[in-house]
């Protein structure tokens, strides 16, 4: 999922997106949530593209967050693999998607009063790792994988455990790139880790 915040207006645009190994067999997606009402018919259709996801674009107010899941085929719910959380829903074991466009709320005024120290020991923000979504930078950092030089150190059988602990949902991810990644990220090779992530799908080769 990607944002790209309008500097003129309170919106933003959200480019929803869910690879093709998550409903490999699909004939239609469509993101339904919050901001069509969760009402199929006025659900939006994610096309698929050459890089292996299906995908759209919406234009949406900022301030505050969207729950929505992804429609396959009228008949079965995903959620989106790189959420910025879930929730759970009055249905047991059913969690929704979340998009928080809060940030977009102000940001000048925050970004007069920020404040430029750093402490001196901070966690890295594992979700700029392609495949590492919300729930399993969590995960990892519960592990004790909390920077991207902890996630260049550790083995690829450490991770998979890691995935594997945190259910069969988890399992099916590919781990086999993000130390790589990471240790471009720690070096400070943004440029380089963002030519290489537009070729992986969700993580992998």
């Amino acid at each position: 999922m990607k944002k790209q915040f309008s500097k003129k207006q309170p919106t933003c645009k959200v480019t929803f997106q869910l690879p093709q190994e998550a409903a490999p067999n699909a004939q239609t997606v469509m993101v339904v949530g919050d901001f069509n009402e969760w009402q199929p018919q006025q659900g939006t259709t994610l096309k698929l593209d050459r890089s292996g996801f299906f995908k759209a674009e919406l234009d949406l107010a900022t301030g505050r967050e969207y729950q929505f899941r992804y429609l396959i085929d009228n008949t079965y719910w995903e959620n989106d693999w790189s959420a910025d959380k879930y929730v759970p829903t009055p249905f047991q074991g059913i969690e929704n998607s979340v998009v928080s466009l809060l940030e977009g709320k102000n940001t000048a005024k925050t970004s007069q009063k920020a404040n430029p120290k750093k402490t001196s020991v901070q966690a890295d923000d594992l979700k700029k790792i392609e495949g590492i979504g919300p729930k399993i930078a969590q995960y990892l950092q519960e592990a004790g994988i909390s920077t991207y030089e902890a996630l260049a150190k550790a083995s690829i059988s450490q991770l998979k455990e890691v995935l594997s602990t945190a259910g069969p949902r988890y399992k099916m991810h590919d781990p086999n790139t993000w130390v790589k990644q990471a240790q471009l990220a720690q070096e400070g090779k943004w440029e380089e880790l963002k030519s290489w992530q537009k070729t992986l799908k969700g993580g992998k080769k």
